[in-house]
């Protein structure tokens, strides 16, 4: 696949793609003859892998550690899962941060009405001159 194509495919543009390679978030890839990167199979998976971990919020420092580490090879094993780990605590901590957010939000939005309707009443003039906004 070219570069535009797998920007189209994930969402990302071929500047964010060159300089995913230029950190190592993505391994060196391949050139066609032309000189085009061809991005194979293998390729797309750690682009999305990447695009999955920046959506949540995962820092490009432990992203560019965590594939330094696997390029090294099985022995590097308990330091990637010890990444994944500390990846997983700080997203779940987010997670329930969010959470405590949405679930304020969605009882400030249920009972809305039922607290500005009554305000809204008490400052109406008496004879409706003026209408609930």
């Amino acid at each position: 696949m070219t570069i535009a194509e797998v920007g189209k495919k994930y969402g990302l543009s071929a500047d964010t793609l060159r300089y995913y390679e230029r950190i190592g978030l993505i391994p060196s890839i391949r050139r066609a003859e032309n000189g085009r990167r061809n991005y194979t199979e293998d390729d797309c998976n750690w682009v999305e892998f990447i695009r999955c971990m920046r959506n949540a919020g995962v820092k490009v420092g432990a992203l560019v550690e965590y594939v330094a580490l696997f390029q090294q090879g099985d022995s590097t094993h308990a330091k990637r899962k010890q990444i994944l780990i500390e990846q997983q605590k700080q997203l779940t901590q987010k997670f329930n941060e969010i959470k405590d957010t949405l679930n304020r939000l969605n009882y400030k939005i249920e009972n809305y009405d039922k607290r500005l309707v009554p305000v809204q009443r008490k400052l109406t003039p008496p004879n409706n001159e003026r209408k609930f906004l």
